[in-house]
Protein backbone atom coordinates (compact mmCIF):
# COMPACT_ATOMS: atom_id res chain seq x y z
CA UNK A 1 0.00 0.00 0.00
CA UNK A 2 1.25 3.46 -1.11
CA UNK A 3 1.12 6.27 1.50
CA UNK A 4 0.97 9.99 0.45
CA UNK A 5 3.52 11.49 2.48
CA UNK A 6 4.78 14.57 4.69
CA UNK A 7 7.44 15.23 2.51
CA UNK A 8 10.61 16.94 4.55
CA UNK A 9 12.56 19.32 1.67
CA UNK A 10 16.31 18.88 3.82
CA UNK A 11 18.52 21.97 3.48
CA UNK A 12 21.56 20.22 5.18
CA UNK A 13 20.33 20.67 8.80
CA UNK A 14 21.96 18.03 11.19
CA UNK A 15 18.24 18.48 12.95
CA UNK A 16 16.37 17.10 9.80
CA UNK A 17 15.63 13.78 11.15
CA UNK A 18 14.24 14.79 14.21
CA UNK A 19 11.61 16.34 12.02
CA UNK A 20 10.82 13.06 10.70
CA UNK A 21 11.03 11.58 14.34
CA UNK A 22 8.60 13.39 15.61
CA UNK A 23 6.32 13.34 12.60
CA UNK A 24 6.29 9.32 12.62
CA UNK A 25 5.75 9.52 16.64
CA UNK A 26 2.55 11.04 15.55
CA UNK A 27 1.74 7.98 13.23
CA UNK A 28 1.92 10.02 10.29
CA UNK A 29 4.03 8.86 7.25
CA UNK A 30 7.23 11.31 5.99
CA UNK A 31 10.14 10.66 3.98
CA UNK A 32 13.12 13.19 3.34
CA UNK A 33 14.00 14.36 0.21
CA UNK A 34 17.20 17.23 -1.66
CA UNK A 35 15.40 20.32 -1.20
CA UNK A 36 17.01 21.27 -4.26
CA UNK A 37 14.44 19.09 -6.14
CA UNK A 38 12.30 20.75 -8.86
CA UNK A 39 8.22 20.94 -8.13
CA UNK A 40 8.04 18.03 -10.77
CA UNK A 41 9.73 15.67 -9.33
CA UNK A 42 8.69 16.72 -5.46
CA UNK A 43 4.78 16.18 -6.95
CA UNK A 44 5.59 12.69 -8.21
CA UNK A 45 5.31 11.55 -4.35
CA UNK A 46 1.88 13.29 -4.12
CA UNK A 47 3.00 14.97 -0.79
CA UNK A 48 0.51 15.93 1.97
CA UNK A 49 2.53 18.38 3.19
CA UNK A 50 5.93 19.80 2.73
CA UNK A 51 8.03 20.61 5.51
CA UNK A 52 11.54 22.81 4.75
CA UNK A 53 14.32 22.27 6.96
CA UNK A 54 16.83 24.33 8.77
CA UNK A 55 20.48 24.76 7.41
CA UNK A 56 24.14 26.18 7.89
CA UNK A 57 23.78 28.30 4.78
CA UNK A 58 22.44 31.93 4.36
CA UNK A 59 19.74 32.65 1.76
CA UNK A 60 21.77 35.27 0.16
CA UNK A 61 25.34 33.80 -0.24
CA UNK A 62 26.62 32.27 -3.66
CA UNK A 63 25.56 29.13 -4.08
CA UNK A 64 23.52 29.00 -1.38
CA UNK A 65 20.40 26.03 -1.70
CA UNK A 66 17.12 27.21 -2.46
CA UNK A 67 13.76 26.61 -3.15
CA UNK A 68 11.74 26.13 -6.63
CA UNK A 69 9.09 29.13 -6.38
CA UNK A 70 6.23 26.66 -7.51
CA UNK A 71 6.20 24.60 -4.62
CA UNK A 72 4.75 27.47 -2.51
CA UNK A 73 1.83 28.13 -5.34
CA UNK A 74 0.40 24.40 -5.64
CA UNK A 75 -2.08 24.60 -2.76
CA UNK A 76 -0.15 22.46 -0.50
CA UNK A 77 0.52 23.11 3.59
CA UNK A 78 3.76 24.37 3.78
CA UNK A 79 5.95 24.71 7.05
CA UNK A 80 9.19 26.67 6.84
CA UNK A 81 11.67 25.91 9.75
CA UNK A 82 14.73 28.32 10.27
CA UNK A 83 16.65 28.54 7.24
CA UNK A 84 13.02 27.04 5.52
CA UNK A 85 11.41 30.04 6.63
CA UNK A 86 13.97 32.35 5.26
CA UNK A 87 13.96 31.08 1.80
CA UNK A 88 10.17 30.80 1.77
CA UNK A 89 10.67 34.63 2.70
CA UNK A 90 13.53 35.13 0.02
CA UNK A 91 11.49 33.03 -3.06
CA UNK A 92 8.36 35.06 -1.88
CA UNK A 93 9.38 38.43 -1.80
CA UNK A 94 10.91 39.40 1.52
CA UNK A 95 14.36 40.55 2.75
CA UNK A 96 16.68 38.19 4.94
CA UNK A 97 19.54 39.46 5.98
CA UNK A 98 22.28 39.10 8.59
CA UNK A 99 20.76 39.72 12.37
CA UNK A 100 21.37 42.49 14.49
CA UNK A 101 21.46 40.08 17.16
CA UNK A 102 22.19 36.45 16.75
CA UNK A 103 20.42 33.87 18.91
CA UNK A 104 20.69 30.19 20.24
CA UNK A 105 20.02 28.69 22.93
CA UNK A 106 16.65 29.02 24.47
CA UNK A 107 14.25 32.15 24.02
CA UNK A 108 10.69 33.42 24.77
CA UNK A 109 8.86 33.00 22.21
CA UNK A 110 5.29 35.25 21.98
CA UNK A 111 2.92 35.06 19.58
CA UNK A 112 0.99 38.06 18.06
CA UNK A 113 -2.30 39.16 19.23
CA UNK A 114 -3.91 38.56 15.71
CA UNK A 115 -2.24 34.92 15.04
CA UNK A 116 -4.20 32.48 13.75
CA UNK A 117 -5.45 29.50 16.16
CA UNK A 118 -2.23 27.41 14.79
CA UNK A 119 0.36 29.43 17.12
CA UNK A 120 -2.21 28.82 20.48
CA UNK A 121 0.21 26.27 21.71
CA UNK A 122 2.61 28.85 22.67
CA UNK A 123 -0.09 31.15 24.01
CA UNK A 124 0.79 33.31 25.99
CA UNK A 125 4.96 32.78 25.90
CA UNK A 126 6.89 29.49 25.68
CA UNK A 127 10.53 28.92 25.43
CA UNK A 128 11.23 27.61 21.69
CA UNK A 129 15.33 27.08 20.28
CA UNK A 130 16.46 29.18 18.53
CA UNK A 131 20.20 29.20 16.41
CA UNK A 132 20.08 31.43 13.60
CA UNK A 133 22.42 34.48 12.60
CA UNK A 134 19.85 35.45 9.85
CA UNK A 135 17.05 36.88 10.18
CA UNK A 136 13.63 38.32 7.93
CA UNK A 137 13.44 41.97 7.97
CA UNK A 138 10.39 42.62 5.67
CA UNK A 139 7.80 40.18 5.45
CA UNK A 140 6.96 38.85 1.59
CA UNK A 141 3.94 40.10 -0.24
CA UNK A 142 0.65 38.06 1.90
CA UNK A 143 2.44 37.32 5.20
CA UNK A 144 1.40 38.38 7.98
CA UNK A 145 3.53 38.51 11.30
CA UNK A 146 2.62 35.63 14.22
CA UNK A 147 5.31 35.71 16.60
CA UNK A 148 8.57 37.72 18.17
CA UNK A 149 11.12 37.00 20.62
CA UNK A 150 12.52 39.85 22.58
CA UNK A 151 15.44 40.24 19.71
CA UNK A 152 13.85 38.91 16.76
CA UNK A 153 11.10 40.74 15.55
CA UNK A 154 9.67 38.19 12.93
CA UNK A 155 10.08 35.13 14.66
CA UNK A 156 7.16 33.44 12.92
CA UNK A 157 4.89 34.47 10.00
CA UNK A 158 2.14 32.88 7.92
CA UNK A 159 0.01 32.95 4.78
CA UNK A 160 -3.40 31.51 6.11
CA UNK A 161 -5.20 31.78 2.82
CA UNK A 162 -2.20 29.93 0.96
CA UNK A 163 -1.34 27.26 4.14
CA UNK A 164 2.15 28.44 4.35
CA UNK A 165 3.68 29.07 7.53
CA UNK A 166 7.68 29.96 8.83
CA UNK A 167 8.80 29.77 12.07
CA UNK A 168 12.73 30.94 12.95
CA UNK A 169 13.00 28.61 15.49
CA UNK A 170 13.23 24.51 16.13
CA UNK A 171 9.97 22.61 17.18
CA UNK A 172 11.34 19.59 16.26
CA UNK A 173 13.65 19.80 19.23
CA UNK A 174 12.42 18.95 23.00
CA UNK A 175 14.06 21.97 24.52
CA UNK A 176 10.92 23.93 22.38
CA UNK A 177 8.70 22.98 24.97
CA UNK A 178 5.30 23.12 23.12
CA UNK A 179 6.94 21.92 19.71
CA UNK A 180 5.35 18.72 19.23
CA UNK A 181 1.75 20.45 19.96
CA UNK A 182 2.38 22.81 17.34
CA UNK A 183 3.40 20.40 14.92
CA UNK A 184 0.62 18.14 15.22
CA UNK A 185 -2.09 21.09 15.11
CA UNK A 186 -0.36 22.25 11.29
CA UNK A 187 -0.43 18.36 10.64
CA UNK A 188 -3.88 17.24 12.09
CA UNK A 189 -5.67 20.43 11.82
CA UNK A 190 -4.33 22.46 9.19
CA UNK A 191 -3.54 19.79 6.92
CA UNK A 192 -5.98 17.34 7.69
CA UNK A 193 -4.10 14.24 7.75
CA UNK A 194 -4.96 11.37 9.87
CA UNK A 195 -2.86 8.88 11.40
CA UNK A 196 -1.77 6.42 8.69
CA UNK A 197 1.91 4.93 9.71
CA UNK A 198 2.39 2.66 12.66
CA UNK A 199 5.76 0.02 13.08
CA UNK A 200 3.74 -3.26 12.34
CA UNK A 201 2.64 -1.25 8.92
CA UNK A 202 6.67 -0.70 8.21
CA UNK A 203 6.99 -4.01 9.02
CA UNK A 204 4.62 -5.77 6.71
CA UNK A 205 5.82 -3.57 4.05
CA UNK A 206 9.02 -3.92 4.68
CA UNK A 207 9.15 -7.97 4.23
CA UNK A 208 7.54 -7.42 1.30
CA UNK A 209 10.19 -5.20 0.12
CA UNK A 210 12.77 -7.23 0.90
CA UNK A 211 10.76 -10.30 -0.97
CA UNK A 212 10.41 -8.04 -3.99
CA UNK A 213 14.12 -6.96 -3.65
CA UNK A 214 15.55 -10.04 -3.54
CA UNK A 215 13.01 -12.05 -5.56
CA UNK A 216 14.60 -15.77 -5.49
CA UNK A 217 18.19 -15.06 -4.87
CA UNK A 218 19.54 -15.60 -2.03
CA UNK A 219 21.05 -13.13 0.72
CA UNK A 220 23.58 -12.85 3.35
CA UNK A 221 23.09 -10.85 6.53
CA UNK A 222 25.90 -9.16 8.19
CA UNK A 223 25.12 -9.94 11.97
CA UNK A 224 26.62 -8.10 14.44
CA UNK A 225 24.37 -9.50 17.68
CA UNK A 226 23.01 -5.68 18.34
CA UNK A 227 19.69 -4.55 18.11
CA UNK A 228 20.18 -3.44 14.56
CA UNK A 229 21.24 -5.81 12.78
CA UNK A 230 19.24 -8.86 14.82
CA UNK A 231 15.89 -6.65 14.31
CA UNK A 232 17.48 -6.42 10.68
CA UNK A 233 18.17 -10.38 10.64
CA UNK A 234 14.36 -11.20 11.97
CA UNK A 235 12.95 -9.52 8.75
CA UNK A 236 14.74 -10.83 6.38
CA UNK A 237 14.69 -14.17 7.94
CA UNK A 238 10.73 -13.56 7.70
CA UNK A 239 10.86 -12.51 4.40
CA UNK A 240 13.45 -15.18 2.37
CA UNK A 241 13.27 -18.08 4.68
CA UNK A 242 16.24 -20.85 4.07
CA UNK A 243 17.00 -18.08 1.48
CA UNK A 244 18.53 -16.01 4.26
CA UNK A 245 21.91 -16.42 5.50
CA UNK A 246 23.17 -14.91 8.75
CA UNK A 247 27.20 -14.43 9.01
CA UNK A 248 28.78 -13.28 12.16
CA UNK A 249 32.33 -12.08 11.25
CA UNK A 250 34.71 -12.50 14.48
CA UNK A 251 36.90 -9.67 13.66
CA UNK A 252 38.87 -9.67 17.08
CA UNK A 253 37.59 -6.31 17.50
CA UNK A 254 34.58 -7.39 20.54
CA UNK A 255 33.99 -7.31 23.94
CA UNK A 256 34.94 -9.75 26.55
CA UNK A 257 32.45 -12.74 26.35
CA UNK A 258 30.93 -11.20 23.20
CA UNK A 259 30.69 -13.89 20.78
CA UNK A 260 29.34 -16.41 23.87
CA UNK A 261 26.39 -14.31 24.99
CA UNK A 262 25.15 -13.64 21.28
CA UNK A 263 25.16 -17.55 20.52
CA UNK A 264 22.93 -18.39 23.02
CA UNK A 265 20.44 -15.10 22.35
CA UNK A 266 20.33 -15.97 18.96
CA UNK A 267 19.94 -19.86 19.62
CA UNK A 268 16.85 -18.73 21.24
CA UNK A 269 15.69 -16.74 18.60
CA UNK A 270 16.06 -19.64 16.39
CA UNK A 271 18.20 -17.52 13.52
CA UNK A 272 20.89 -19.51 11.65
CA UNK A 273 24.35 -18.30 12.46
CA UNK A 274 27.45 -19.02 10.71
CA UNK A 275 30.79 -17.51 12.61
CA UNK A 276 33.79 -16.67 10.49
CA UNK A 277 36.99 -16.01 12.03
CA UNK A 278 39.03 -13.25 10.89
CA UNK A 279 40.75 -11.58 13.25
CA UNK A 280 44.34 -11.94 12.06
CA UNK A 281 43.38 -10.03 9.18
CA UNK A 282 41.10 -7.19 10.28
CA UNK A 283 44.02 -7.09 12.81
CA UNK A 284 47.03 -7.01 10.10
CA UNK A 285 45.36 -4.53 7.56
CA UNK A 286 44.88 -2.26 10.77
CA UNK A 287 47.97 -2.56 12.04
CA UNK A 288 50.25 0.88 12.28
CA UNK A 289 46.68 2.49 11.44
CA UNK A 290 46.02 5.04 13.45
CA UNK A 291 43.56 7.78 11.96
CA UNK A 292 39.66 7.12 12.66
CA UNK A 293 38.27 7.63 9.20
CA UNK A 294 40.95 5.21 8.24
CA UNK A 295 40.25 2.34 10.48
CA UNK A 296 36.41 2.67 9.38
CA UNK A 297 37.21 2.51 5.68
CA UNK A 298 39.39 -0.65 6.65
CA UNK A 299 36.86 -2.42 8.39
CA UNK A 300 34.20 -1.47 6.04
CA UNK A 301 36.13 -2.72 3.22
CA UNK A 302 37.46 -5.98 5.00
CA UNK A 303 34.53 -6.82 6.20
CA UNK A 304 32.96 -6.88 2.43
CA UNK A 305 36.02 -8.76 1.70
CA UNK A 306 35.21 -11.74 4.03
CA UNK A 307 31.20 -11.10 2.88
CA UNK A 308 32.65 -11.61 -0.75
CA UNK A 309 34.40 -15.32 0.19
CA UNK A 310 31.62 -16.35 2.34
CA UNK A 311 29.08 -15.54 -0.66
CA UNK A 312 31.15 -17.34 -3.07
CA UNK A 313 30.65 -20.80 -0.91
CA UNK A 314 27.43 -20.85 -1.56
CA UNK A 315 27.64 -20.03 -5.29
CA UNK A 316 26.08 -16.52 -6.83
CA UNK A 317 24.55 -13.84 -4.03
CA UNK A 318 23.97 -10.57 -5.37
CA UNK A 319 22.10 -8.75 -1.56
CA UNK A 320 24.24 -7.71 1.52
CA UNK A 321 21.70 -6.70 4.46
CA UNK A 322 23.08 -4.92 6.98
CA UNK A 323 21.64 -2.86 9.97
CA UNK A 324 21.82 0.90 8.82
CA UNK A 325 20.03 3.32 10.72
CA UNK A 326 19.09 7.39 10.50
CA UNK A 327 21.70 8.36 12.66
CA UNK A 328 24.30 6.27 10.54
CA UNK A 329 23.29 8.39 7.40
CA UNK A 330 23.28 11.98 8.48
CA UNK A 331 26.84 11.69 10.21
CA UNK A 332 28.62 9.65 7.14
CA UNK A 333 26.96 11.56 4.04
CA UNK A 334 24.86 14.17 2.61
CA UNK A 335 21.45 12.52 3.84
CA UNK A 336 19.30 11.88 0.78
CA UNK A 337 21.75 14.24 -1.82
CA UNK A 338 21.04 17.32 0.59
CA UNK A 339 23.77 19.75 1.92
CA UNK A 340 24.23 18.08 5.27
CA UNK A 341 27.64 18.40 6.44
CA UNK A 342 29.35 14.90 6.73
CA UNK A 343 30.54 14.23 10.37
CA UNK A 344 32.33 10.65 10.63
CA UNK A 345 32.35 7.72 8.21
CA UNK A 346 29.98 4.49 9.16
CA UNK A 347 31.80 1.12 8.38
CA UNK A 348 28.00 0.37 7.25
CA UNK A 349 27.73 3.93 5.11
CA UNK A 350 30.30 5.72 4.51
CA UNK A 351 33.43 3.23 5.52
CA UNK A 352 32.10 0.44 2.20
CA UNK A 353 34.15 0.58 -0.75
CA UNK A 354 32.69 2.41 -3.51
CA UNK A 355 32.34 -0.79 -5.63
CA UNK A 356 30.98 -3.77 -3.99
CA UNK A 357 29.60 -7.57 -5.41
CA UNK A 358 26.61 -7.05 -3.71
CA UNK A 359 23.56 -4.74 -3.94
CA UNK A 360 22.53 -3.37 -0.13
CA UNK A 361 18.93 -4.33 1.85
CA UNK A 362 18.57 -1.74 4.39
CA UNK A 363 15.44 -2.51 5.94
CA UNK A 364 15.73 -0.34 9.23
CA UNK A 365 17.79 2.96 7.09
CA UNK A 366 14.63 5.48 7.63
CA UNK A 367 14.40 4.40 11.36
CA UNK A 368 15.73 5.77 14.93
CA UNK A 369 17.22 3.74 17.50
CA UNK A 370 14.16 3.68 19.42
CA UNK A 371 11.94 2.90 16.52
CA UNK A 372 13.64 -0.47 16.13
CA UNK A 373 13.73 -1.27 19.37
CA UNK A 374 9.59 -0.53 18.90
CA UNK A 375 10.35 -2.87 15.78
CA UNK A 376 12.28 -5.63 17.79
CA UNK A 377 9.17 -6.01 20.27
CA UNK A 378 6.69 -6.41 17.41
CA UNK A 379 9.12 -9.05 16.21
CA UNK A 380 9.07 -10.65 19.65
CA UNK A 381 12.48 -10.06 20.67
CA UNK A 382 12.97 -10.26 24.82
CA UNK A 383 13.39 -6.93 26.76
CA UNK A 384 16.69 -7.97 27.87
CA UNK A 385 17.67 -7.74 24.02
CA UNK A 386 15.56 -4.87 22.70
CA UNK A 387 17.67 -3.12 26.01
CA UNK A 388 20.88 -3.78 25.08
CA UNK A 389 23.16 -0.84 24.68
CA UNK A 390 24.32 0.13 21.47
CA UNK A 391 28.00 -1.43 20.00
CA UNK A 392 29.60 0.51 17.05
CA UNK A 393 30.29 -2.20 13.72
CA UNK A 394 33.55 -1.24 14.16
CA UNK A 395 33.78 -2.60 17.79
CA UNK A 396 36.74 -1.87 19.92
CA UNK A 397 38.54 -0.43 17.41
CA UNK A 398 37.22 3.12 17.65
CA UNK A 399 37.51 2.96 21.48
CA UNK A 400 41.13 2.63 21.28
CA UNK A 401 42.47 5.96 20.27
CA UNK A 402 45.35 5.33 18.28
CA UNK A 403 46.47 1.61 16.70
CA UNK A 404 44.81 -0.94 17.66
CA UNK A 405 47.22 -4.09 19.14
CA UNK A 406 46.45 -7.36 20.35
CA UNK A 407 48.18 -6.02 23.69
CA UNK A 408 45.63 -2.65 23.59
CA UNK A 409 42.89 -4.91 22.70
CA UNK A 410 43.28 -6.85 25.76
CA UNK A 411 43.64 -3.85 28.37
CA UNK A 412 40.17 -2.36 26.81
CA UNK A 413 38.94 -5.64 27.13
CA UNK A 414 39.30 -5.55 30.95
CA UNK A 415 38.53 -2.67 31.40
CA UNK A 416 35.41 -2.40 29.60
CA UNK A 417 34.10 -5.42 30.93
CA UNK A 418 34.77 -3.97 34.81
CA UNK A 419 32.60 -0.54 33.21
CA UNK A 420 29.75 -2.83 32.08
CA UNK A 421 29.59 -5.36 35.07
CA UNK A 422 29.86 -2.00 37.81
CA UNK A 423 26.76 -0.30 35.72
CA UNK A 424 25.08 -3.00 35.78
CA UNK A 425 24.85 -3.40 39.37
CA UNK A 426 24.10 -0.21 39.65
CA UNK A 427 20.74 1.57 39.89
CA UNK A 428 22.67 4.10 37.12
CA UNK A 429 21.80 1.35 34.09
CA UNK A 430 17.67 2.04 33.86
CA UNK A 431 19.03 5.85 32.73
CA UNK A 432 21.82 4.75 30.14
CA UNK A 433 21.80 4.58 26.61
CA UNK A 434 25.43 3.67 26.68
CA UNK A 435 28.10 3.18 28.67
CA UNK A 436 31.81 2.00 27.95
CA UNK A 437 35.54 2.08 28.34
CA UNK A 438 37.75 4.15 26.10
CA UNK A 439 41.49 3.72 26.21
CA UNK A 440 43.36 6.94 25.31
CA UNK A 441 46.71 7.51 23.03
CA UNK A 442 48.22 8.48 26.13
CA UNK A 443 50.61 7.85 29.36
CA UNK A 444 50.39 9.16 32.87
CA UNK A 445 53.07 9.03 35.99
CA UNK A 446 51.55 6.71 38.91
CA UNK A 447 52.36 5.48 42.25
CA UNK A 448 52.36 1.68 42.60
CA UNK A 449 53.62 -0.23 45.53
CA UNK A 450 55.66 2.56 46.34
CA UNK A 451 57.52 2.46 42.41
CA UNK A 452 56.97 5.08 39.80
CA UNK A 453 55.01 3.70 36.66
CA UNK A 454 54.13 5.11 33.37
CA UNK A 455 50.79 3.49 32.13
CA UNK A 456 47.84 3.66 30.08
CA UNK A 457 44.87 6.08 30.49
CA UNK A 458 40.81 5.10 30.45
CA UNK A 459 38.11 6.77 30.01
CA UNK A 460 34.77 6.32 30.97
CA UNK A 461 31.68 7.42 28.93
CA UNK A 462 28.09 7.26 30.34
CA UNK A 463 25.24 9.55 28.19
CA UNK A 464 21.57 9.35 28.15
CA UNK A 465 19.74 9.58 24.68
CA UNK A 466 16.76 8.50 22.46
CA UNK A 467 17.75 8.28 19.31
CA UNK A 468 21.31 8.69 19.36
CA UNK A 469 21.18 11.86 17.82
CA UNK A 470 21.99 14.14 20.75
CA UNK A 471 23.16 12.73 23.87
CA UNK A 472 23.81 13.86 27.35
CA UNK A 473 25.86 12.98 30.08
CA UNK A 474 24.97 10.92 32.79
CA UNK A 475 27.13 11.94 35.79
CA UNK A 476 27.87 8.21 37.46
CA UNK A 477 28.15 8.72 41.05
CA UNK A 478 31.04 9.26 42.94
CA UNK A 479 30.78 5.75 44.21
CA UNK A 480 30.44 4.14 41.32
CA UNK A 481 33.30 5.96 39.69
CA UNK A 482 35.54 5.27 42.39
CA UNK A 483 34.48 1.37 42.17
CA UNK A 484 35.22 1.06 38.73
CA UNK A 485 38.54 3.21 38.64
CA UNK A 486 39.60 1.17 42.38
CA UNK A 487 38.78 -2.25 40.23
CA UNK A 488 40.41 -1.44 36.89
CA UNK A 489 43.57 0.38 38.57
CA UNK A 490 43.71 -2.27 40.53
CA UNK A 491 42.88 -5.43 38.28
CA UNK A 492 43.69 -4.44 34.56
CA UNK A 493 47.78 -4.33 33.92
CA UNK A 494 48.94 -1.31 32.13
CA UNK A 495 46.42 1.03 33.28
CA UNK A 496 47.54 3.46 36.47
CA UNK A 497 44.58 6.47 35.57
CA UNK A 498 40.83 6.49 35.43
CA UNK A 499 39.09 9.74 34.10
CA UNK A 500 35.34 10.43 32.97
CA UNK A 501 34.13 12.17 29.78
CA UNK A 502 31.71 14.64 30.61
CA UNK A 503 30.94 15.49 26.46
CA UNK A 504 27.27 15.76 25.51
CA UNK A 505 26.71 15.14 22.09
CA UNK A 506 26.83 17.73 20.62
CA UNK A 507 29.44 19.00 20.43
CA UNK A 508 30.93 16.03 21.11
CA UNK A 509 29.92 12.36 19.38
CA UNK A 510 29.04 9.57 21.94
CA UNK A 511 32.17 7.52 20.26
CA UNK A 512 35.34 8.75 20.31
CA UNK A 513 36.37 7.90 17.07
Amino acid sequence: MTIDPVLILDFGSQLTQNIARRIREMEIYSEILPATLPASEVMKKNPRALVLSGGPSSVYEKGAPTLDPSLLGLGIPVLGICYGMQIIAQVAGGVVERAKVREYGVHLFSPSEKASGLWDAFRPASPVLMSHGDWIRALPPGFSLSGSTETTPIAAMEDAARMIYGVQFHPEVTQTVAGVDFLRHFLRDVCRISPNWTIKGYLDRHVEEIRNTVKEDHLVCALSGGIDSTVTALLCHRALGRRFHAIFVDNGLLRQGELDALRGDLETLNIPMEVVEAESLFLSRLRRVSDPEKKRKIIGKTFIDVFSREARKRGTVRYLAQGTLYPDVIESVSSFGGPSTVIKSHHNVGGLPARMPFRLVEPLRELFKDEVRRLGRELGLPDRFINRQPFPGPGLAIRILGSVTPERLAILRKADAIVREEVENSPALSELWQYFAVLLPVKSVGVMGDARTYEHVVAVRAVRSVDGMTADVHYLSPELLGRISHRIIASVEGINRVVFDISPKPPATIEWE
